[in-house]
Formats: C-alpha cells, sequence, structure tokens
C-alpha cells in the first residue's frame, strides 16, 4: 500500500510540475496539500482509535510494547497529542 500511495503522490506531484501556469499550478498543488492533511487526519484517528482498543484492560506500559514505543507515547497517541 505504501508504494502504491508513494506512487501516485510522485505521478501527482509531476503532473502539477507541467502546468504552465503558475496562478493554475500553485491552486492545484493547494488542492493537493488539502487532500493530504485531510487524509493525514484521517490515518490519525486511525491510528489513535487502533491504540485505544490494545488498551482496554492494559496498562499503557503493555500497550507501548506491543507498538514498539514507550507507555509514555502509547498514551499520546490516544489522547490526540
Amino acid at each position: 500500500m505504501t508504494e502504491a500511495l508513494t506512487s501516485a503522490i510522485e505521478t501527482e506531484t509531476g503532473r502539477l510540475a507541467t502546468i504552465p501556469d503558475p496562478a493554475e499550478r500553485f491552486h492545484a498543488a493547494r488542492e493537493i496539500r488539502e487532500a493530504l492533511a485531510a487524509g493525514d487526519r484521517a490515518v490519525k484517528a486511525l491510528e489513535r482509535a487502533a491504540v485505544n482498543d490494545l488498551k482496554e484492560g492494559r496498562p499503557w506500559r503493555e500497550v507501548g510494547e506491543a507498538l514498539g514505543m514507550s507507555g509514555s507515547r502509547a498514551e499520546q497517541i490516544a489522547r490526540g497529542r
């Protein structure tokens, strides 16, 4: 999945670079950045939900270990930080 996403971003970036009008290129780039930001927010929400699912009945230390991070970092993610 990551390769497909990377490829799509590279393709779109290449397309944007070919837009001759600077103002049009700027607005097209802004649209892409807004879409990427919305996607980032959605993925962060999924991460938060996954961490909170793991938390049920476990101390933060165990959640962190399961995710390869400290328990305090896992708690921060769960709280949206």
